[in-house]
Order: structure tokens, then sequence, then C-alpha cells
């Protein structure tokens, strides 16, 4: 079954001075081996429905199938461990840990999983040759520049090899050139057995995935694919 997500009957709300409805009865599966857009105005539940994917968040109602396995929401230590093992996640700001060097910031993320130091750190090598950061592997990321730390940042999320890898916003704080350069390193870690979630406001992106897919009135709306 290529199905790796499945989406079904989420709703989520926030509660301020109101219940506010972010996403409403969604019922989705991606695929493996595809790369989604994910498109919407600012406020419209992008942000939200990649943290419910990546397990960050739980929603307000629904369930969530990875693998053909249902998430139980409450036993927190085994979805971070899935979330570690299984998810490689990209922001739009690279949150890398200041205090460390690129290479540190991309093998401490095995080290989280447990996995050996020296094969770690010998795969974070070989994942900034491969960006082409080899030279940048001492530097600390107020030395690196914008689309440099966005590669690093890649770099981490690849480092568990992760069947799914949700970047939101990725090319957002980025001028065009970088943004696009960004973009077809992070297009290229598609495989057949991992998919790619990407939110974005840019529709030139967006256009070049498998699939466009819109949030509208808390619901997904298929554009393409």
């Amino acid at each position: 079954m290529s199905d790796l997500i499945k989406l079904i009957n989420i709703n989520k709300s926030f509660a301020s001075h109101k219940k506010i409805k972010v996403l409403k009865k969604i019922t989705y599966k991606f695929k493996k081996g595809k790369i989604y857009s994910l498109m919407g105005p600012s406020g419209s539940g992008k942000s939200t429905l990649l943290n419910l994917i990546s397990l960050i968040d739980r929603p307000t109602s629904g369930s969530i199938s990875i693998d053909n396995r249902f998430i139980d929401f409450k036993d927190l230590n085994k979805n971070d461990n899935l979330r570690a093992n299984k998810i490689g996640i990209i922001y739009q700001q690279d949150n890398l840990l200041p205090d460390f060097t690129a290479l540190e910031n991309i093998y401490l993320a095995s080290l989280a999983v447990g996995k050996n130091k020296k094969l770690s750190v010998s795969k974070s090598h070989e994942l900034l040759r491969k960006f082409g950061l080899s030279n940048r592997s001492d530097h600390y990321p107020s030395q690196l520049s914008g689309g440099e730390k966005q590669r690093v940042s890649i770099a981490r999320a690849l480092i568990n090899d992760p069947q799914i890898i949700l970047a939101d916003e990725p090319t957002g704080s980025l001028d065009l050139n970088t943004a696009k350069q960004i973009f077809e390193i992070l297009k290229k870690q598609l495989k057949p057995d991992r998919l790619i979630i990407f939110a974005t406001h840019n529709r030139f992106f967006a256009n070049k995935s498998d699939c466009l897919l819109e949030i509208v009135n808390g619901n997904i709306k298929t554009v393409n694919g």
C-alpha cells in the first residue's frame, strides 16, 4: 500500500476569548514517492496541519495513521521516538543550535535516537559534502549565510533517513535565487519510499510539486494531483 499518512476527520480548535476552529473535518491520504505543496493565507492552518502530522501537536478530534498504525496521542514517548526516527522537519527559521557547529547540529540529531557517534559524525560529513558545505563544518550558525543555514537544516532533517519530510516555508526568508537552490535540494530528497510535504506562500514553488493542496475554510482542496 502506497499511503504513508492518513488523516481521518481531523479537527483542530484553539481556545482564546472564544473557540477558534482552524482545521475542520480533514480527511486525506498522502502517498509515498510524492512531493506535496500546501498553500493558504497566513492563519489558514498550514503550520497547524504540519504540527499535527509531525506529532508535535494533537488534533482536537479525528485520527492520524502513519504507516498503517494509528497514533495514540497519549503515548508521548512512543510518538517522540516515531518523530525522531521517521520524520524530518525543516523550519522557515533554521532553528539551529547557536552554540554548536554545523557538523554538531547535524549529528546531534542522530545521537538523540541512540545512533553510534562515529557513524553519525561520518554521515554528517557526507551530508555536508553532498550539499557543498564541507568547508563550513566547523562554522557556527552565526557564521553562515541564510542559504547555508537552510542547507544544514535539510541535512539535519535527513540524518536519520526519515520516510516523511515536513518543511514549513523552507524558502520563505531567502532571496529568490537562494530559494530556488534550496527548493531544488529539497526536491532531490524525494525517493519511492519517502514523501515530502512543504508549506509555502509561493505558487512558483507550489506548482513544482506532484500535488498542490490548498487549505480553504479549514479543509484541504486538491488543486492538482
